[in-house]
């Protein structure tokens, strides 16, 4: 596997740049965010890379950052997310926002990206939002909503319960509870 490359940029264009090494032009594809950074044609370049190996092919992801290759590798954990999708969510958001997106379960930013809509957006919050750091305050908005709060709605939107009659239920509990009182409590208001 090839983990990364060192070389002369030897052409670039939106979202796909050819590496020559020793020789040997790597075509490697990037998110606009990297690509932006990048220097122009005939200059070293560094790239930490992501082998990907389909039936029919061996792409390689490149990234000009860890924290980009750790969001990348992160984003591909999550179920529906192959690494297109991936490196088009990295293409519309730089890395260190969208880490604090997640945190803060700002899923109206997510859904900004081209091709996140909400029900990607809110799998990416509920199963990146640990990873990503505390959650923290949304600029402007209200606190962001603790995980046991969002597994809690999660669980109550699975037993049939609408999604906002039961975020104002689950929004109205104390924020301290764990996520089995959150859910208990829930359902005992629900039964009134």
């Amino acid at each position: 596997m090839i983990g990364g490359l060192r070389g002369t940029l030897a052409h670039k264009e939106p979202g796909r740049l050819l590496v020559d090494v020793g020789g040997v032009q790597y075509e490697v594809l990037v998110s606009l965010q990297a690509f932006a950074a990048l220097p122009k044609e005939g200059a070293t370049v560094a790239l930490d890379v992501v082998t990907h190996v389909r039936d029919d092919a061996i792409v390689l992801y490149g990234f000009g950052e860890p924290a980009e290759k750790l969001l990348f590798a992160w984003l591909r954990g999550v179920n529906g997310v192959g690494p297109k999708l991936a490196l088009n969510i990295l293409s519309g958001i730089p890395a260190e926002d969208l880490r604090g997106a997640l945190g803060a379960g700002d899923v109206p930013r997510l859904c900004k990206i081209p091709g996140v809509g909400k029900k990607l957006a809110e799998r990416l919050v509920l199963e990146l939002r640990e990873k990503s750091g505390e959650p923290r305050e949304i600029p402007g908005g209200s606190p962001a909503p603790s995980a046991a709060s969002e597994e809690a709605l999660s669980a109550l939107v699975n037993l049939g319960y609408k999604r906002g009659e039961a975020e104002r239920v689950v929004e109205s509990l104390p924020p301290e509870l764990s996520l089995e009182e959150t859910i208990r409590e829930a359902l005992r208001r629900f039964a009134r």
